[in-house]
Protein backbone atom coordinates (compact mmCIF):
# COMPACT_ATOMS: atom_id res chain seq x y z
CA UNK A 1 0.00 0.00 0.00
CA UNK A 2 1.30 3.44 -0.92
CA UNK A 3 2.28 5.80 1.89
CA UNK A 4 2.27 9.59 2.28
CA UNK A 5 6.08 9.42 2.38
CA UNK A 6 6.21 7.74 -1.07
CA UNK A 7 3.79 10.26 -2.54
CA UNK A 8 5.88 13.11 -1.11
CA UNK A 9 9.09 11.71 -2.60
CA UNK A 10 7.54 11.29 -6.04
CA UNK A 11 5.93 14.74 -5.88
CA UNK A 12 9.07 16.47 -4.65
CA UNK A 13 7.26 18.06 -1.70
CA UNK A 14 7.11 17.54 2.05
CA UNK A 15 4.89 14.98 3.77
CA UNK A 16 3.05 17.87 5.41
CA UNK A 17 2.13 19.27 1.98
CA UNK A 18 0.82 15.88 0.87
CA UNK A 19 -1.18 15.56 4.08
CA UNK A 20 -2.79 18.97 3.50
CA UNK A 21 -3.82 18.04 -0.03
CA UNK A 22 -5.13 14.58 0.84
CA UNK A 23 -7.15 16.02 3.71
CA UNK A 24 -8.43 18.97 1.69
CA UNK A 25 -6.71 21.64 3.78
CA UNK A 26 -5.67 25.03 2.37
CA UNK A 27 -2.17 26.35 1.77
CA UNK A 28 -1.12 24.43 -1.35
CA UNK A 29 -1.08 25.81 -4.88
CA UNK A 30 -3.65 24.30 -7.27
CA UNK A 31 -0.88 23.05 -9.61
CA UNK A 32 0.96 21.24 -6.80
CA UNK A 33 -2.27 19.84 -5.37
CA UNK A 34 -3.26 18.47 -8.78
CA UNK A 35 0.13 16.77 -9.16
CA UNK A 36 -0.11 15.19 -5.69
CA UNK A 37 -3.63 13.91 -6.34
CA UNK A 38 -2.60 12.40 -9.68
CA UNK A 39 0.30 10.51 -8.04
CA UNK A 40 -1.90 9.37 -5.15
CA UNK A 41 -4.46 8.04 -7.62
CA UNK A 42 -1.82 6.27 -9.70
CA UNK A 43 -0.48 4.58 -6.57
CA UNK A 44 -4.00 3.71 -5.40
CA UNK A 45 -3.35 5.47 -2.09
CA UNK A 46 -5.88 4.74 0.66
CA UNK A 47 -5.77 6.30 4.12
CA UNK A 48 -5.19 4.13 7.16
CA UNK A 49 -8.58 4.48 8.82
CA UNK A 50 -7.55 2.83 12.06
CA UNK A 51 -4.54 5.11 12.45
CA UNK A 52 -6.51 8.23 11.61
CA UNK A 53 -9.30 7.31 14.00
CA UNK A 54 -6.67 6.88 16.70
CA UNK A 55 -5.24 10.27 15.79
CA UNK A 56 -8.73 11.76 16.09
CA UNK A 57 -8.84 10.61 19.69
CA UNK A 58 -5.68 12.63 20.36
CA UNK A 59 -6.78 15.73 18.42
CA UNK A 60 -10.06 17.20 19.72
CA UNK A 61 -12.64 17.70 16.98
CA UNK A 62 -15.58 20.10 17.03
CA UNK A 63 -18.47 19.66 14.61
CA UNK A 64 -21.14 22.30 14.13
CA UNK A 65 -24.77 21.57 13.26
CA UNK A 66 -27.17 24.25 11.96
CA UNK A 67 -30.78 23.17 11.52
CA UNK A 68 -34.06 24.93 10.84
CA UNK A 69 -36.69 24.65 13.54
CA UNK A 70 -36.38 27.85 15.53
CA UNK A 71 -40.16 28.31 15.15
CA UNK A 72 -40.87 24.91 16.70
CA UNK A 73 -40.81 22.40 13.83
CA UNK A 74 -41.39 18.93 15.33
CA UNK A 75 -39.70 17.25 12.37
CA UNK A 76 -36.36 18.75 13.31
CA UNK A 77 -36.78 17.44 16.85
CA UNK A 78 -36.51 13.98 15.26
CA UNK A 79 -33.48 15.02 13.19
CA UNK A 80 -31.97 16.20 16.48
CA UNK A 81 -32.39 12.72 17.95
CA UNK A 82 -30.03 11.43 15.27
CA UNK A 83 -27.60 14.26 16.04
CA UNK A 84 -27.66 13.44 19.77
CA UNK A 85 -27.07 9.77 19.02
CA UNK A 86 -23.90 10.65 17.12
CA UNK A 87 -22.90 13.10 19.83
CA UNK A 88 -22.82 10.23 22.33
CA UNK A 89 -21.05 7.86 19.93
CA UNK A 90 -18.40 10.34 18.80
CA UNK A 91 -17.59 11.52 22.31
CA UNK A 92 -15.37 8.43 22.53
CA UNK A 93 -13.27 9.90 19.70
CA UNK A 94 -12.74 13.19 21.52
CA UNK A 95 -15.33 14.85 19.27
CA UNK A 96 -17.90 17.38 20.47
CA UNK A 97 -20.95 18.72 18.63
CA UNK A 98 -22.34 22.25 18.80
CA UNK A 99 -25.93 22.81 17.61
CA UNK A 100 -27.73 25.97 16.49
CA UNK A 101 -31.25 26.37 15.07
CA UNK A 102 -32.53 29.20 12.88
CA UNK A 103 -35.65 30.36 11.07
CA UNK A 104 -35.85 30.47 7.26
CA UNK A 105 -33.51 33.42 7.05
CA UNK A 106 -30.15 33.78 5.29
CA UNK A 107 -28.81 36.35 7.75
CA UNK A 108 -29.63 34.13 10.72
CA UNK A 109 -27.80 31.24 9.05
CA UNK A 110 -24.74 33.36 8.32
CA UNK A 111 -24.70 34.58 11.93
CA UNK A 112 -24.96 30.97 13.15
CA UNK A 113 -22.03 29.98 10.92
CA UNK A 114 -19.96 32.87 12.29
CA UNK A 115 -20.80 31.85 15.85
CA UNK A 116 -19.70 28.26 15.23
CA UNK A 117 -16.49 29.46 13.57
CA UNK A 118 -15.75 31.53 16.67
CA UNK A 119 -15.94 28.23 18.56
CA UNK A 120 -13.33 26.81 16.12
CA UNK A 121 -15.42 24.02 14.59
CA UNK A 122 -13.69 21.80 12.04
CA UNK A 123 -16.77 21.08 9.90
CA UNK A 124 -20.47 21.91 9.68
CA UNK A 125 -23.70 20.02 9.00
CA UNK A 126 -26.18 22.50 7.53
CA UNK A 127 -29.81 22.69 6.40
CA UNK A 128 -29.15 25.48 3.91
CA UNK A 129 -31.37 28.42 3.13
CA UNK A 130 -31.42 28.59 -0.66
CA UNK A 131 -29.70 31.91 -1.34
CA UNK A 132 -26.53 33.00 -3.21
CA UNK A 133 -24.88 34.27 -0.04
CA UNK A 134 -25.21 30.83 1.53
CA UNK A 135 -23.62 29.21 -1.54
CA UNK A 136 -20.79 31.72 -1.33
CA UNK A 137 -20.28 31.03 2.36
CA UNK A 138 -20.16 27.26 1.84
CA UNK A 139 -17.54 27.78 -0.88
CA UNK A 140 -15.51 30.03 1.43
CA UNK A 141 -15.65 27.42 4.18
CA UNK A 142 -14.47 24.74 1.76
CA UNK A 143 -11.55 26.92 0.68
CA UNK A 144 -10.64 27.42 4.36
CA UNK A 145 -10.60 23.66 4.95
CA UNK A 146 -13.96 23.50 6.77
CA UNK A 147 -16.16 20.95 4.96
CA UNK A 148 -19.95 21.24 4.88
CA UNK A 149 -22.46 18.39 4.64
CA UNK A 150 -25.99 19.49 3.79
CA UNK A 151 -28.82 17.67 5.53
CA UNK A 152 -32.57 17.49 4.88
CA UNK A 153 -32.38 20.04 2.07
CA UNK A 154 -29.61 20.63 -0.45
CA UNK A 155 -28.28 23.72 -2.20
CA UNK A 156 -27.17 23.82 -5.83
CA UNK A 157 -23.78 24.85 -7.22
CA UNK A 158 -22.01 24.87 -3.85
CA UNK A 159 -18.87 23.03 -2.75
CA UNK A 160 -20.55 21.05 0.00
CA UNK A 161 -18.99 17.59 0.15
CA UNK A 162 -22.23 15.58 0.44
CA UNK A 163 -25.99 15.73 0.93
CA UNK A 164 -28.10 13.51 3.22
CA UNK A 165 -31.88 13.56 2.92
CA UNK A 166 -34.88 12.72 0.82
CA UNK A 167 -35.07 12.73 -2.98
CA UNK A 168 -37.55 15.58 -2.90
CA UNK A 169 -38.69 15.61 -6.51
CA UNK A 170 -39.52 11.90 -6.19
CA UNK A 171 -41.21 12.64 -2.86
CA UNK A 172 -43.41 15.24 -4.54
CA UNK A 173 -44.19 12.84 -7.39
CA UNK A 174 -45.24 10.28 -4.79
CA UNK A 175 -47.57 12.81 -3.20
CA UNK A 176 -49.09 13.56 -6.60
CA UNK A 177 -49.54 9.86 -7.28
CA UNK A 178 -51.25 9.31 -3.94
CA UNK A 179 -53.63 12.19 -4.51
CA UNK A 180 -54.37 10.91 -8.01
CA UNK A 181 -55.21 7.44 -6.72
CA UNK A 182 -57.27 8.72 -3.81
CA UNK A 183 -59.48 11.19 -5.68
CA UNK A 184 -62.11 11.10 -8.41
CA UNK A 185 -63.81 13.76 -10.49
CA UNK A 186 -62.55 17.34 -10.68
CA UNK A 187 -60.06 18.16 -7.94
CA UNK A 188 -59.11 21.69 -6.94
CA UNK A 189 -55.95 21.36 -4.88
CA UNK A 190 -54.23 23.85 -2.63
CA UNK A 191 -50.47 23.55 -2.16
CA UNK A 192 -49.02 24.69 1.16
CA UNK A 193 -45.24 24.90 1.50
CA UNK A 194 -42.87 26.46 4.01
CA UNK A 195 -40.82 28.74 1.76
CA UNK A 196 -39.95 29.23 -1.89
CA UNK A 197 -36.36 29.75 -0.66
CA UNK A 198 -35.99 26.18 0.61
CA UNK A 199 -34.93 23.84 -2.18
CA UNK A 200 -36.55 20.72 -0.73
CA UNK A 201 -39.93 22.50 -0.55
CA UNK A 202 -39.79 23.74 -4.14
CA UNK A 203 -38.50 20.38 -5.40
CA UNK A 204 -41.45 18.61 -3.78
CA UNK A 205 -43.90 21.03 -5.35
CA UNK A 206 -42.21 20.60 -8.74
CA UNK A 207 -42.46 16.81 -8.46
CA UNK A 208 -46.11 16.99 -7.41
CA UNK A 209 -47.02 19.29 -10.29
CA UNK A 210 -45.09 17.21 -12.81
CA UNK A 211 -46.88 14.03 -11.70
CA UNK A 212 -50.42 15.42 -11.86
CA UNK A 213 -49.70 17.06 -15.21
CA UNK A 214 -48.52 13.79 -16.74
CA UNK A 215 -50.88 11.29 -15.12
CA UNK A 216 -53.79 12.95 -13.33
CA UNK A 217 -55.31 15.75 -15.40
CA UNK A 218 -58.38 15.77 -13.15
CA UNK A 219 -56.28 17.52 -10.48
CA UNK A 220 -55.84 21.28 -10.84
CA UNK A 221 -53.72 23.52 -8.60
CA UNK A 222 -56.06 26.19 -7.25
CA UNK A 223 -53.55 28.12 -5.12
CA UNK A 224 -50.10 27.93 -3.54
CA UNK A 225 -49.28 29.55 -0.19
CA UNK A 226 -46.23 29.79 2.11
CA UNK A 227 -46.48 29.30 5.87
CA UNK A 228 -42.79 29.48 6.92
CA UNK A 229 -43.31 26.12 8.69
CA UNK A 230 -45.11 28.11 11.40
CA UNK A 231 -48.21 26.44 12.87
CA UNK A 232 -50.06 29.65 13.76
CA UNK A 233 -49.41 31.20 10.37
CA UNK A 234 -50.38 27.93 8.72
CA UNK A 235 -53.71 27.91 10.56
CA UNK A 236 -54.65 31.43 9.51
CA UNK A 237 -53.44 31.11 5.91
CA UNK A 238 -55.19 27.76 5.39
CA UNK A 239 -58.41 29.06 6.95
CA UNK A 240 -58.29 32.12 4.69
CA UNK A 241 -57.65 29.91 1.65
CA UNK A 242 -60.59 27.63 2.41
CA UNK A 243 -62.93 30.58 2.89
CA UNK A 244 -61.79 32.29 -0.31
CA UNK A 245 -61.88 29.05 -2.32
CA UNK A 246 -64.76 26.87 -1.05
CA UNK A 247 -64.28 24.68 -4.14
CA UNK A 248 -60.95 23.35 -2.83
CA UNK A 249 -61.32 19.64 -2.12
CA UNK A 250 -57.66 18.61 -1.73
CA UNK A 251 -54.59 19.95 0.07
CA UNK A 252 -50.93 19.08 -0.31
CA UNK A 253 -48.67 20.12 2.56
CA UNK A 254 -45.18 20.09 1.05
CA UNK A 255 -43.42 20.90 4.33
CA UNK A 256 -44.26 21.85 7.95
CA UNK A 257 -47.24 23.64 9.44
CA UNK A 258 -49.37 20.51 9.04
CA UNK A 259 -50.94 20.74 12.49
CA UNK A 260 -52.03 24.35 12.05
CA UNK A 261 -53.34 23.72 8.55
CA UNK A 262 -55.32 20.64 9.58
CA UNK A 263 -56.77 22.49 12.57
CA UNK A 264 -58.07 25.06 10.08
CA UNK A 265 -59.69 22.27 8.05
CA UNK A 266 -61.39 20.94 11.21
CA UNK A 267 -62.42 24.44 12.34
CA UNK A 268 -64.06 25.05 8.97
CA UNK A 269 -65.79 21.66 9.27
CA UNK A 270 -64.20 20.45 6.03
CA UNK A 271 -62.64 17.20 7.33
CA UNK A 272 -63.83 14.26 5.26
CA UNK A 273 -64.47 16.58 2.31
CA UNK A 274 -60.81 17.38 1.58
CA UNK A 275 -58.16 14.83 0.61
CA UNK A 276 -54.99 15.82 2.47
CA UNK A 277 -51.50 14.52 1.67
CA UNK A 278 -48.61 15.47 3.97
CA UNK A 279 -45.05 14.55 4.85
CA UNK A 280 -43.54 12.99 7.98
CA UNK A 281 -45.14 11.38 11.02
CA UNK A 282 -44.61 13.63 14.00
CA UNK A 283 -47.12 12.99 16.77
CA UNK A 284 -49.66 15.59 15.65
CA UNK A 285 -49.59 14.36 12.05
CA UNK A 286 -49.92 10.77 13.22
CA UNK A 287 -53.06 11.71 15.19
CA UNK A 288 -54.66 13.40 12.19
CA UNK A 289 -53.94 10.34 10.03
CA UNK A 290 -55.54 8.05 12.60
CA UNK A 291 -58.58 10.34 12.78
CA UNK A 292 -58.98 10.33 8.98
CA UNK A 293 -58.27 14.06 8.56
CA UNK A 294 -55.06 13.26 6.64
CA UNK A 295 -55.37 10.60 3.92
CA UNK A 296 -51.67 9.69 3.76
CA UNK A 297 -48.28 10.97 4.86
CA UNK A 298 -44.86 10.35 3.28
CA UNK A 299 -41.97 9.89 5.72
CA UNK A 300 -38.23 10.48 5.24
CA UNK A 301 -36.28 8.98 8.17
CA UNK A 302 -35.29 12.14 10.09
CA UNK A 303 -33.25 10.22 12.68
CA UNK A 304 -31.14 8.69 9.90
CA UNK A 305 -30.63 12.13 8.35
CA UNK A 306 -29.24 13.60 11.56
CA UNK A 307 -27.06 10.59 12.28
CA UNK A 308 -25.68 9.85 8.80
CA UNK A 309 -24.75 13.45 8.00
CA UNK A 310 -22.52 13.66 11.07
CA UNK A 311 -21.06 10.22 10.35
CA UNK A 312 -20.05 11.36 6.85
CA UNK A 313 -18.53 14.59 8.17
CA UNK A 314 -16.57 12.83 10.92
CA UNK A 315 -15.24 10.15 8.55
CA UNK A 316 -14.14 12.80 6.07
CA UNK A 317 -12.28 14.80 8.71
CA UNK A 318 -10.54 11.73 10.16
CA UNK A 319 -9.83 9.71 7.00
CA UNK A 320 -9.99 12.26 4.19
CA UNK A 321 -12.38 9.98 2.29
CA UNK A 322 -15.52 11.27 0.63
CA UNK A 323 -18.67 9.12 0.87
CA UNK A 324 -19.31 6.68 -1.94
CA UNK A 325 -22.27 8.80 -3.12
CA UNK A 326 -22.40 12.57 -3.22
CA UNK A 327 -26.18 12.43 -2.65
CA UNK A 328 -27.21 10.06 0.12
CA UNK A 329 -30.96 9.55 -0.20
CA UNK A 330 -33.07 8.09 2.60
CA UNK A 331 -35.98 5.72 1.92
CA UNK A 332 -39.49 7.06 1.32
CA UNK A 333 -42.12 5.47 3.55
CA UNK A 334 -45.87 5.90 2.93
CA UNK A 335 -48.17 5.74 5.96
CA UNK A 336 -51.97 5.62 6.13
CA UNK A 337 -54.33 5.07 9.07
CA UNK A 338 -53.83 1.31 8.97
CA UNK A 339 -50.03 1.32 9.30
CA UNK A 340 -49.07 4.51 11.11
Amino acid sequence: MATIKEIAELSGVSRGTVDRVLNNRPGVSPKTAEKILEIAKALDYRPNKAGLALAAQKRPLKLGVILFGQNGNLFFDEVMEGVRYQETRLAGYNCSILVRQTAFDAHQQLDAIDELLSQEVHGIVLTPYNAPEIVQRIDELYADGIPVVTVNTDIEHSRRIAYVGSHYFLSGETAGGLMGLMTKGDVEAGIILGSHQILCHTDRVAGFQDCIRRKYPHIHVAATIQNQDDEVESFHLTQELLRERPDINALYFAAGGVYGGCKAVVTEKRQGHITIITHDKVDTTRSFVKEGVIAATICQQPFVQGSRSLDILFNYLTTGELPENERNYVTLDIRIAENI
